[in-house]
């Protein structure tokens, strides 16, 4: 498979961004959330690992400046904690 293939991903409110490559990143997790938007998926669980957290710093960067994200934070400590991130959208408006 070339890079340029898509990858089709569920649409089902948890995005796992292990197997993709940084450069990925951004426009998958904008597009990702549109997607659950429109499905009505208000909230998402983004897992970037914990590792020295530069992919976390990246996603929170991306959600900081959504205008769609009501708001979000690290997942709890009993499940992933700093490994993933909860995310609230907005209601689509019709």
């Amino acid at each position: 498979m070339d890079n340029s293939d898509p990858i089709d991903l569920p649409i089902d409110g948890v995005l796992d961004l292990h197997s993709f490559q940084p450069r990925e990143v951004k426009d998958l997790v904008l597009d990702y959330l549109a997607a659950c938007q429109e499905k009505n998926i208000l909230q998402v669980r983004i897992i970037h690992g914990k590792g020295i957290g530069h992919l976390r710093r990246t996603v929170h960067a991306l959600l900081r400046n959504h205008p769609q994200v009501i708001e979000f934070a690290l997942d709890h400590p009993q499940f992933s904690g700093s490994g993933a991130t909860i995310v609230t959208l907005r209601p689509k408006v019709l």
